[in-house]
């Protein structure tokens, strides 16, 4: 194998598939970046043996072949040259080496046998659709704050995607809770997505192609079976297994006829929970949220640390209501929200909240209250 290829180029693809690549292996395959040149690219390829990363960077072959190189070395190698250089990889047979150069910088890292390194089989994805970019880093990003980290409870840590056509308005729907709060997103759905089965993608996939969707092209192609998923980016793919288990039915938790409605302006109350909740006790984080006609007052009483309160001014009808809440989980909330407004729709103390984005009526969240 002999390869030329541009620094920022290798750089790129390196940092998008390194990532993957657990710190410490008892495999030592596992640790390394499969590297594949042919015709006029670089094939670079990570796995964990959960998912799988792989991408193409445009370089110049003066040789064909294939091995595997630390993924970590070769990365931080690459990040320090300067930009602009061209980067040479040769694999010598005699040394068992993978020479890296560039100017005067040389390099001879140790290698393993392409053929030793796993791959994730994706010959049984039977369901394929194409999707907008934005449409999927918008599902993703919006509900991935509510999963779960509770390892014994894992069929909650991820993103359950799923067709949904119970009504007039088809979607890919992408739900995720951890028992406290719910995040429930729409986008249209795909053409061809109607057949998909409900998957769970774990909580590391997510965080991957959070990354990945960021430089991604126009549109993503997504092929789904019930045990694996793969989202293809043009010069790269992401394939993740998917958790073995059953979602809940959390359309249940969702309240029907809050009649309480509360409108905020969202980065003045944001900025107020931030700022009282400062003196809340570090494991509750509680806040006390005091409703009265157009008027929220926001109050934290911590026997340690003090007492905070501070009044705004909302569109508010409803009953008087104290109600109280994790602080850090309505921040959580309102960065999701991308209009000047959010909605709250409550119900009493002790009954699951509705928080709606004016500008988002696909995006939906239910908060679950604490006793103050």
């Amino acid at each position: 194998m002999k390869v030329t290829i541009e620094r920022t180029a290798l750089a790129k693809a390196l940092g998008h598939v390194q990532s993957v690549v657990e710190r410490r292996n008892t495999i030592p395959i596992l640790s390394n970046v499969l590297l594949q040149a042919d015709g006029g690219a670089l094939i670079l390829t990570a796995t964990d043996l959960d998912i799988e990363i792989s991408e193409e960077a445009p370089a110049d072959v003066a040789g064909k072949g294939a091995t595997t190189v630390s993924a970590l070395t070769l990365f931080e190698i690459v990040k320090r040259l300067p930009d602009g250089a061209q980067v040479r990889l040769e694999l010598s047979s005699e040394e068992g080496r993978l020479q890296v150069s560039s100017g005067r910088s040389q390099f001879a890292l140790a290698v393993l046998p392409e053929d030793d390194f796993p791959s994730l089989s994706t010959d049984d994805l039977e369901t394929r659709f194409s999707m907008p970019t934005s449409d999927l880093r918008r599902l993703l990003g919006k509900a991935r704050f509510a999963m779960s980290q509770e390892e014994t409870r894992y069929y909650l840590n991820g993103v359950y995607l799923h067709a949904h056509t119970d009504d007039d308005a088809p979607a890919l729907r992408a739900a995720a809770t951890d028992g406290h709060r719910l995040a429930r997103i729409d986008a249209p759905l795909p053409d061809g997505a109607s057949a998909m089965p409900g998957v769970i993608v774990p909580r590391k996939a997510i965080a991957e192609l959070g990354r990945l969707l960021e430089d991604a092209e126009e549109n993503v192609e997504i092929a789904v079976s019930s045990a694996k998923i793969r989202f293809g980016f043009g010069a790269g793919y992401l394939t993740s297994k998917l958790i073995d288990g059953s979602f809940p039915d959390y359309e249940r938790v969702i309240p029907k006829g809050n009649a309480n409605v509360l409108r905020v302006e969202t980065k003045d109350f944001a900025q107020a929970v931030d700022r009282v909740s400062t003196v809340s006790a570090d494991r509750t984080r509680s806040v006390k949220l005091a409703l009265e006609s157009d008027r929220l007052r926001l109050a934290v009483n911590n026997p340690e640390a003090g007492s905070a309160l501070e009044e705004l001014s909302v569109d508010y009808g409803g009953d008087p209501l104290e109600i109280g809440f994790n602080a850090r989980y309505l921040l959580d909330v309102a960065q999701q929200i991308d209009g000047e407004t959010g909605t709250f729709k409550l119900a009493d103390p002790s009954s699951p909240t509705v928080i709606l984005d004016e500008e988002d009526e696909r995006a939906l969240y239910v908060l679950m209250p604490l006793r103050v």
